[in-house]
């Protein structure tokens, strides 16, 4: 992993429906992540965040036909995807703080447009899989994953370039326990790699991380890490927007990240879904920016 690392903030909103999540970014920064970075020893430079389109509380509120935000989250996308390839460009490590999960589309369009064959890690709490069609509230933080692989809606599956950004087979779930029906179908049929919460207590979080690293670093080019804080148990970070309980402990987190950073296999990474407007003293924020001091390689002696 570069020392060089280049933050890069999109805070939207968008693709669900509770506000503050557009805070996320700020939060972050604002919990003392730029310091922690450099003390490790880490080259970092804050590009600031990417120009969000106006926020009408009006439509937002609203219910819209089909895709909620569709053009503002397009727009997100396109410059998100066009920020984080510049990044990449410059050989610096691209850091993404979101805003919801929708964002995802667009960081990740951004680096598969250097990688002939990208992983990804989707540490979540949910699988994110679903298409327009089978989605009851048309939110797209629901949807990024498959957007990536190349379904669902046309204009945001083909953000940055044409087609699917990513196959099923370099992908790795981490975290799962709420799946809608659609997504347990789509990842059986295409056999997509999936630790549970179940597997995750049954194997410990050492073998998942562990096994993943393994069943993705001989096929893959790159490996984009997709931390949503909502894999977490609530009770240790209250601050997010889709809460499930029985998620991965604080603890386990920060060994996932430390075995990540030893592995040295992870080109980029977006962490989301932060809200500080409905967290406690903004200790969401706080445990994010430990979470990354971790993956960054922070050790205590």
């Amino acid at each position: 992993m570069t020392k060089q690392i280049e933050i890069i903030g999109a805070p939207s909103t968008f693709g669900q429906k509770k506000l503050g999540v557009n805070f996320g970014p700020d939060a972050i920064r604002y919990a003392g992540l730029i310091p922690r970075l450099k003390r490790i020893g880490l080259d970092v430079v804050d590009k600031g965040n990417i120009e969000m389109p106006f926020l009408d509380l009006d439509k937002f509120h609203s219910q819209q036909e089909g895709l909620q935000n569709y053009e503002e989250i397009l727009s997100v996308s396109n410059a998100l995807a066009t920020s984080v390839s510049e990044t990449i460009k410059n050989d610096k490590f691209p850091l993404i703080l979101g805003g919801d999960h929708s964002i995802a589309i667009g960081s990740i369009s951004g680096v598969a447009e250097h990688y002939s064959n990208l992983g990804i890690i989707w540490y979540d709490a949910h699988g994110d899989l679903n298409v327009p069609e089978d989605s009851p509230s048309g939110n797209v933080h629901g949807m990024p994953l498959r957007m990536l692989l190349g379904e669902g809606d046309e204009g945001l599956a083909n953000v940055n370039f044409n087609g699917a950004k990513v196959k099923p087979e370099n992908i790795v779930l981490i975290g799962m326990r709420d799946l809608d029906y659609g997504e347990r179908q789509y990842i059986k049929k295409h056999n997509v790699r999936t630790y549970t919460m179940k597997d995750i207590d049954k194997m410990g979080i050492k073998a998942v991380i562990e096994e993943s690293v393994s069943y993705l670093k001989d096929k893959t080019d790159g490996i984009h890490l997709s931390l949503d804080v909502d894999a977490l148990d609530p009770v240790e970070t209250p601050g997010t927007g889709t809460k499930v309980p029985g998620g991965i402990t604080y603890r386990e987190s920060h060994y996932a990240l430390e075995l990540l950073h030893e592995a040295d296999v992870i080109t980029s990474m977006d962490l989301v879904e932060v809200n500080p407007l409905i967290d406690y003293e903004n200790r969401t924020a706080e445990q994010a920016v430990l979470l990354l001091g971790s993956f960054f390689g922070e050790t205590l002696l």
